[in-house]
């Protein structure tokens, strides 16, 4: 079984490393959503998989590095891609919950899906 929960930021950022003219290389910001997904057994007696709040609880860690920050000074940002932040948010999180899949996703019809190290 697979859960998730998404939250939301603010954050501005810009893109070093695309071709010269490119508008992403300007500063700007994106209202990311981010879709958290955790897979396991139902447990039988409470009938979930994970409380929702203590998946909440894990990622607020996580949001409170991201939320109203230039993307581009969080180390290990320096590059952020959708791609580059999914892994990012996956790596702090791995030790604390059984991921499945985080979900970056920058505007209503672009984002990515990153599910762990091959």
């Amino acid at each position: 079984m697979e859960i998730f929960r998404e939250f939301t930021f603010e954050a501005a950022h810009r893109l070093p490393n695309v071709p010269e003219g490119h508008k992403c290389a300007r500063l700007h910001g994106h209202s990311y959503r981010v879709a958290v997904h955790v897979s396991g057994d139902v447990d039988p007696r409470t009938g979930w998989v994970m409380d929702f709040g203590d998946l909440k609880r894990a990622f607020e860690p996580v949001r409170e590095q991201l939320d109203h920050y230039y993307l581009n000074e969080v180390p290990g940002l320096e590059n952020p891609t959708s791609e580059v932040l999914a892994r990012w948010i996956w790596r702090r999180l791995a030790d604390r919950l059984p991921l499945s899949a985080v979900t970056v996703r920058e505007t209503c019809t672009s984002g990515c899906v990153y599910r762990g190290e091959n």
